[in-house]
């Protein structure tokens, strides 16, 4: 890598591939305001008796396992939804692409899909999100709910974020460090993130805690392609800090946590959602991770004392017997059931156009699959719930994590204003 930052290139690249795709923006399908025989209005995305979505993953970079069982889930809930009718007579397909957190190909696959889906079920990555926000709210107007918590993309009544955000997600944890874990006025915390919004949008949640309750951010930027934390690791431990606050990948967790633990530099470590997977329990990090590190997650976890929760881990493991059950299934699902009942709505409205599904999220403020924190999407530019489920690996526990403490909104999170 030279000196030019992976952020400087992938905004480079970002920039040149949506001139050009405004160059080519496109007229309205000729399917678009046209009525079924049921009188039901359609759009873009449906095509004889078929509701398109789209689906823009990570089978094979930083969130690759997270990615799998994202579009796993999402698959299973298209499937049950068919096999109960689908939606107002129409059947419901899923077209996946694989951008493997690239940003060329996040959105040339955005480009590519758009024109031919009524919505995205499923976008991993902040960053990616926002390089298009700007198509989505001007001329492509379809929903798109993401699998990226980032505030930058609040207010858009096109793109619902599903959860906290990961600034008030990352206010709830450092409140999680000081009411349990000894942090107090005066201490240094790190906080290792990803260049770009996600790390940014979470640094802004940890820079607001530590001036309301008298802390110290010693900060420590990375690249999602920084796979070794030592260096990190060992300028936070030369700095004294008494926790750490990490906002990247699995990866960048079982390095940081097991390179910490390798030196005896036994201090709590926790992550925003995206930062673990159960399959790092099976590595050299898995018992210094079951011991020093949490998660910060919008929802309860797979492995949940639900009734919900067991139906879900049961259809699961019945659809993909030779795969591992994580947090992935719980994001996927709830991001596609909640597309679900938009269209759900749409359809006894009678307009299954994208303004049509769009208008139908918008009336949803109760959102309750079972897994804690209930949606309220009515306001776009408001996080959809401001409360965290503080979770802790665990491989004896379905999933790999357990509840630590149960969903809720600290003080701080309750008045913040992104």
């Amino acid at each position: 890598m030279t000196t030019t930052t992976y952020a400087t290139k992938a905004a480079g690249a970002l920039a040149a591939l949506l001139l050009l795709a405004g160059c080519s923006s496109k007229a309205q399908d000729d399917n678009s305001g046209e009525q079924s025989a049921g009188g039901i209005k359609t759009g873009e995305g449906i095509s004889g008796k078929t509701i398109t979505l789209g689906a823009l993953t990570d089978m094979t970079g930083v969130y690759a396992t997270l990615g799998k069982s994202v579009t796993q889930a999402q698959q299973l809930y298209v499937k049950q939804l068919n096999a109960a009718g689908g939606v107002c007579g129409y059947k419901v397909a899923l077209t996946v692409r694989d951008h493997g957190y690239d940003p060329q190909k996040a959105v040339s696959g955005y480009t590519e899909l758009e024109p031919k889906v009524l919505g995205f079920a499923q976008f991993i990555g902040s960053p990616f999100v926002a390089a298009v926000k700007q198509r989505v709210d001007g001329q492509d107007k379809g929903l798109v709910l993401p699998q990226a918590w980032s505030a930058a993309l609040l207010g858009s009544p096109y793109i619902r974020v599903i959860g906290s955000t990961y600034d008030i997600e990352t206010i709830n944890a450092v409140d999680f460090l000081l009411q349990e874990k000894g942090i107090k006025k005066g201490d240094k915390i790190g906080h290792v993130y990803f260049e770009g919004d996600y790390g940014e949008s979470a640094l802004t949640g940890s820079r607001h805690m530590a001036k309301a309750a008298g802390l110290t951010v010693v900060e420590q930027k990375i690249k999602p392609t920084d796979n070794d934390m030592t260096a990190q690791v060992a300028a936070l431990k030369q700095a004294g800090v008494k926790a750490i606050v990490l906002s990247a990948g699995p990866r960048q967790a079982a390095s940081l946590v097991g390179v910490a633990a390798a030196g005896g530099f036994d201090v709590p470590v926790i992550g925003n959602n995206s930062a673990f997977a159960p399959q790092l329990l099976a590595t050299q990090a898995g018992p210094a991770l079951m011991k020093n590190y949490y998660v910060a997650s919008p929802s309860l976890p797979i492995g949940a004392d639900t009734p919900e929760a067991k139906q879900l881990v049961a259809d699961y493991r019945a659809a993909y017997p030779k795969d591992a059950l994580d947090n992935g299934i719980v994001a996927g699902w709830t991001a596609a059931s909640a597309f679900g009942e938009a269209l759900k709505k749409a359809c006894k409205n009678k307009d299954l156009t994208r303004e049509g599904v769009d208008r139908a999220l918008l009336t949803i403020n109760d959102f309750d699959l079972g897994f804690g924190p209930v949606q309220d999407f009515t306001d776009p530019k408001s996080a959809s719930s401001r409360e965290s489920v503080i979770l802790q690996p665990d491989k004896s526990v379905t999933g790999g994590m357990r509840v630590v403490r149960e969903a809720a909104a600290s003080d701080a999170a309750k008045t913040y204003n992104p």
